[in-house]
């Protein structure tokens, strides 16, 4: 049952996420990763690079966003599709929320680290 509802998140709710984070950051390059092990979601990655002049940070931009497999079952249950609506509407705050701590600068395309897993994700507002 769970992989069910595994392959639902990435049919039903990862393209929506990844629309989400195209129309705030168009040069973002967004690719579904497939799950790493069996009873977990599928990942989304972030990546890009603009010119090393213009980056903030060091690094081009590599991101991993990775869901908790628990938190993705709740969305199919009851209330999980009012909730995931909200989880949409408050991304853009989670972005910006995530950049300075996170050595995260999406604008230039940069980042602190060579690769960076912002992992354990719920789908609160």
């Amino acid at each position: 049952m769970i992989p069910d509802l595994f392959a639902r998140f990435e049919i039903e709710c990862l393209p929506r996420i990844v629309d989400t984070i195209h129309r705030l950051h168009r040069r973002v390059q967004l690719h579904t990763l497939p799950a790493d092990a069996p009873n977990v979601p599928a990942r989304l990655q972030l990546t890009g690079s603009g010119p090393p002049e213009l980056q903030r940070y060091p690094f081009v931009l590599d991101i991993t966003l990775a869901w908790d497999g628990l938190e993705v079952q709740r969305l199919f249950g009851a209330g999980g599709e009012a909730r995931f609506d909200a989880y949409l509407v408050a991304l853009p705050g989670k972005l910006r929320a995530w950049q300075e701590p996170r050595g995260i600068h999406l604008d230039s395309l940069s980042q602190v680290d060579p690769s960076i897993l912002i992992g354990g994700l719920d789908f609160e507002h």
